[in-house]
């Protein structure tokens, strides 16, 4: 029976995650180490309540004596999600992302090695690969050229665990993923910001041009590839998950604002992020390949279910919006990554 530390399990992408596995593996126990800080959130995993497979444990991945009394709870893997990851707050302070993405990564790489872990999953970003032009894909070769202070940090953290891997014989893989979105998500990055501002009839911002590219992916659809990557992944291997599933902001922008039947003025334009990437796009062959894992989930089908988790679920967002920490949000219009 399989004892995970979910580092971030709070988080969009990490309370998704602890909900797949405790819902589809009756064998696996999940440990959840969150410092909910801003996005993490107790309400992501309200539904949890009473699960004897569940613990939640507070705490900061930065601080060796919390992640070992976690560690010693007979945990057997590691799936590392926490970090910071708004890349418009890492313009504007680096230092909370270099603390907690790489700094926090090395303890948990540390403790990892100490408690003899069977396999550490580094959850990681296209981020870090750079930019790309008109044609082309990032494949698992690809050299890191991280452009913002965050991507920056993912890579250091990367690269970490590639020399823990290489050094120490270390069981670990990394994950580099696409664009996610889905229920949960903190409404400062694209979709669930420009949702939430268009059920309430407000603008939305779309830095420059909008024609910076992206390929979306439902968080489902990555939360199957981790799951993939932890139990059949290689140690030392990368692996990439996209949607396959390109669009332009403006694309896509226009394509929320005919589903919530919107007019196009509410589209805002506003000063390009400092550095904003032009392009990014997956190839997941290998992932596919070796892991036996596929997207599953169209675009379509899962932007329309996503609209319709934040209509039903208004009391979450109005929560959220309730906060000190949301006056950023209000005034930077969030990321549009």
């Amino acid at each position: 029976m399989p004892t995970v530390l979910v580092t971030g399990g709070c988080g969009f992408i990490g309370s998704n995650f602890v909900r797949h596995l405790l819902a589809t593996d009756p064998t696996a126990a999940v440990i959840n180490l969150d410092a909910l800080t801003y996005a993490g959130n107790l309400a992501n995993l309200t539904d949890l309540s009473g699960n004897e497979r569940y613990t939640f444990i507070k705490g900061d991945i930065t601080d060796r004596e919390t992640v070992r009394n976690a560690m010693g709870r007979g945990v057997t893997d590691v799936i590392h999600f926490a970090a910071e990851s708004h890349v418009d707050r890492s313009i504007q302070d680096s230092g909370p992302f270099l603390r907690t993405n790489v700094l926090g990564t090395q303890v948990l790489l540390d403790a990892a090695r100490e408690f003899k872990v069977s396999k550490y999953v580094q959850v990681s970003t296209d981020e870090v690969y750079g930019s790309l032009g008109a044609t082309g894909l990032f494949t698992e070769e690809t050299p890191l050229h991280p452009n913002s202070p965050y991507s920056a940090s993912k890579a250091g953290a990367d690269l970490l665990v590639q020399a823990y891997q290489h050094t120490f014989g270390l069981p670990a893989v990394i994950t580099r993923c696409s664009n996610n979105y889905g229920p949960y998500q903190f409404p400062e990055k694209l979709i669930p910001l420009f949702v939430t501002r268009l059920l309430n009839d407000e603008t939305v911002p779309v830095y420059g041009d909008g024609q910076q590219v992206r390929d979306w992916i439902h968080v489902l659809d990555h939360c199957r590839g981790v799951e993939a990557a932890w139990r059949r992944g290689r140690p030392g291997e990368v692996y990439n998950f996209g949607g396959r599933c390109e669009m332009a902001n403006l694309d896509l922008t226009r394509l929320l604002l005919r589903l919530l039947e919107k007019p196009d003025t509410l589209i805002q334009y506003v000063a390009d992020r400092l550095g904003h990437d032009r392009r990014y796009a997956i190839d997941c062959t290998k992932a596919e390949r070796e892991l036996g894992w596929a997207p599953q989930e169209t675009f379509d089908a899962g932007l329309r279910d996503t609209i319709a988790w934040y209509r039903a679920n208004a009391a979450w967002v109005a929560a959220i919006k309730n906060k000190d920490y949301m006056s950023y949000y209000e005034k930077q219009y969030g990321s549009v990554k």
